[in-house]
């Protein structure tokens, strides 16, 4: 759904500033920016995204998965790793936390709004 409201988490300030903007041009509300897993806990909290991108690996003492996990806990957001590796344990710990879907970076806009235009 157009003007769905997103968190973006992601420590690469390109990279999220690059999203960001190809979300809006999608016509989608970027809520904010974050680049570790306790201010996405805290911005979800705060802000109720309809929907969250989350770097696996981010900045601090907690990575993507950790946060998401905690992010569940509290709320039931959907969620949609950013990523640009899989190997195999990481996918694992990553599909325990039930996310709707992976986008690989680097990533076409294509793949993105197809993925988000199924959750919000």
């Amino acid at each position: 759904m157009v003007n769905s409201n997103i968190l973006i988490v992601e420590d690469d300030f390109i990279v999220a500033i690059d999203l960001q903007q190809h979300l809006e041009k999608m016509g989608y509300n970027v809520l904010d920016i974050t680049d570790n897993g306790r201010d996405a806990i805290h911005k979800t909290e705060e802000r109720k995204p309809d929907l969250i991108l989350m770097d696996i690996s981010l900045k601090g003492d907690m990575d993507g998965i950790d946060a998401a996990k905690q992010i569940h806990e509290l709320c039931n957001v959907p969620l949609i790793y950013l990523t640009g590796y899989f190997d195999e344990k990481t996918l694992k710990r990553a599909d325990n936390t039930r996310p709707c879907g992976y986008i690989v970076k680097p990533f076409e806009d294509k793949e993105i709004q197809t993925l988000i235009g199924t959750l919000v």
